[in-house]
Parts: C-alpha cells; sequence; structure tokens
C-alpha cells in the first residue's frame, strides 16, 4: 500500500511539474516575443550599390539645380570663406580656379580638394549635379 501511495504521489508530482514547467515556458516565449519587439531596428541603412539605393535613385529621378545644391549644401562653406572655400561671388578668389578649366573644376568638386571633402560632403547628389553646382557657382564668381 505504501509502495502504491508512493507511486500516485510520484505521478502527482510529475504532472504538476510537467503543468508547471509548460506554464513557464510559454511565459518565456511571451518574454521574448516583447523583447525582441522591444530591440528591432527602427530604420534601415542604405548604402550606393544596393537595391534601397536604386530605388533612391529612381524616387529623384529629377535632377536638382546648381543654385538647389548650393543653397542647401555649398553655402555653408561657400558663403563664409570657410576651410579657404573660394567664396560665391568673390571673383579674384574665382579667377585662378576658373583659368584652370571647367574639367578641373569639376574633378576637384567631385574627388574633393585641399579642405573640401568629395562631393562637398553631398552624398545624394550626382556628378552631375555637382557639375551643374559648379556652373552656377562659376557663372556667379566672375
Amino acid at each position: 500500500m505504501k509502495s502504491a501511495t508512493l507511486v500516485l504521489k510520484s505521478a502527482i508530482l510529475l504532472v504538476l511539474s510537467t503543468l508547471m514547467a509548460s506554464q513557464s515556458f510559454a511565459l518565456s516565449e511571451e518574454r521574448e516575443a516583447a523583447m525582441i519587439e522591444r530591440i528591432k531596428p527602427v530604420g534601415t541603412i542604405c548604402l550606393e550599390g544596393d537595391g534601397c539605393a536604386a530605388a533612391k535613385v529612381v524616387a529623384n529621378a529629377e535632377p536638382r539645380t546648381g543654385k538647389e545644391i548650393y543653397d542647401g549644401k555649398c553655402v555653408a562653406c561657400h558663403a563664409s570663406g570657410a576651410a579657404g572655400a573660394p567664396k560665391l561671388g568673390d571673383a579674384a578668389a574665382w579667377t585662378a580656379r576658373i583659368a584652370q578649366g571647367n574639367d578641373a573644376l569639376y574633378s576637384n568638386a567631385i574627388n574633393g580638394i585641399n579642405g573640401m571633402p568629395a562631393k562637398g560632403l553631398c552624398m545624394d547628389c550626382s556628378d552631375d549635379e555637382i557639375k551643374a553646382t559648379v556652373d552656377y557657382m562659376v557663372e556667379n564668381s566672375k
């Protein structure tokens, strides 16, 4: 009889343990789901060459004018002369640069020169937009 009672108690303990373990596991899955929701990324990074970059180029198919880019990006340095940037409208500062020819000006603007980083840090500007911006700046600095 003691043996049957012992078996019955063991069986009850086994059932209770199994039920408690399954409840604990269910809570663990809920907590994991909540944690994943809390730490999920809030955005994505799109690098040149990625498929998302091609989509961005299509979305911005209409090129910006040289004035638009100058006003939005280049003005920061070329209005104040920061880091030796020639000021827009300063004919003396632009004369020697203009004498080098458009190809040299385009190359310097696209690739960077001295204190000016490549594309003046306008990483969403196309080479053609940079060239249009150079043309705008030259025309307004003669």
